[in-house]
């Protein structure tokens, strides 16, 4: 019996598939097999994967000693989250001279202990804090291509214990900035330091602080959780030299050579983690931060961070005139 050669191409197809379908099959597999390595990647090591960013930022008048501030932010506590835990807990070996703690400590009603111990001496050292919406309000499960709209709706999870964690806080030494103007000497540094509260959910007032601070000072510290643009406009309009936010995430989720997707908030994509330029005279500093929502438990090529910045004195680059201007005491709080 013969058969033409169409028959013999119906009968390949009968036996082996149709052409090209065992190398579409293997693609698939194959990306579900990255698929499935990059979840993993992303929520059990990357999210795991503590890093420590070391940054010098010349923002201080000239003839002031360097100071050495640590830059917390963003923490999203679980009670059980041991491996976060121990790490922050090393942190106090690096006996910064200043921390700032840029808020969004808590995920949980009962994480403000966990929160403390990890801390640990930290608290006994300068510190200034102000709090974000994770502070007051619990996380809760949402759409994430919310994050890509930066004015869509909030929601609210439950109460979380704010006032415990800002009475710890407070009982240990540490300064609220929340619309209040701090005047303090660390490590013979003179610190004017004032805050807003979050911007995110609008609990801002500006107003409360409004004014150039102390001409006297050798550092003029902005605190704001969210680092949002009218904000940060005004403290360079008052003449702060440096403010510190967090909130971001670093943008949690970005893309290797192209960064972030989203800031979750008004500043653009090029200053959603670490050093910028904001303005004429102004940096701004924007920690990455060290936990996420529960509900989103992943990072991908942006990890969990503190930063150990080195602040040191404007150059004018003449050392007569730089030491010239070295300024004269102002009054200031025992820390």
């Amino acid at each position: 019996m013969q058969h033409s050669e169409l028959d013999f191409a119906r009968l390949g197809r009968s036996r082996l598939g149709s052409p090209g379908s065992g190398v579409g099959s293997r693609a698939l597999v194959g990306a579900a097999g990255l698929a499935a390595a990059g979840l993993v990647y992303s929520t059990v090591i990357e999210r795991n994967a503590f890093a420590l960013r070391h940054t010098t930022l010349s923002v201080l008048e000239p003839g002031a000693s360097p100071l050495r501030v640590l830059h917390i932010s963003d923490l999203h506590m679980m009670p059980n989250q041991r491996l976060k835990q121990a790490w922050i807990s090393e942190l106090e070996a690096l006996e910064p001279d200043l921390v700032v703690n840029t808020g969004d400590n808590l995920a949980h009603p009962q994480a403000v202990p966990a929160v403390i111990q990890s801390l640990g001496g930290l608290l006994s050292r300068p510190g200034l804090f102000v709090f974000g919406s994770n502070d007051y309000f619990g996380p809760k499960a949402k759409n994430p291509f919310k994050y890509f709209k930066k004015d869509h709706q909030r929601t609210y999870g439950e109460p979380l214990p704010w006032q415990d964690l800002r009475a710890a806080f407070t009982e240990r030494g540490w300064l609220d900035a929340t619309h209040t103007v701090r005047e303090l000497e660390v490590s013979g540094v003179r610190v004017v330091a004032a805050g807003v509260d979050d911007p995110h959910i609008e609990r801002d007032r500006y107003e409360t602080i409004a004014g150039r601070p102390n001409p006297l000072a050798h550092l003029r510290l902005g605190l704001t959780h969210s680092p949002e643009p009218r904000v940060l406009d005004r403290f360079a309009a008052d003449g702060y030299d440096l403010v510190m936010a967090g909130h971001t995430h670093g943008g949690q989720l970005c893309l290797p050579f192209f960064g972030a997707l989203v800031t979750n908030c008004h500043i653009d994509r090029s200053r959603v983690k670490g050093p910028s330029n904001w303005g004429a005279s102004m940096k701004l500093h924007v920690s990455a931060g060290l936990g996420t929502s529960p509900y989103a438990p992943a990072r991908f090529c942006c990890r969990p961070e503190a930063s150990l910045i080195t602040l040191t004195p404007v150059s004018h680059g003449d050392a007569d005139y730089d030491a010239d201007q070295s300024l004269p005491q102002l009054a200031r709080e025992s820390l």
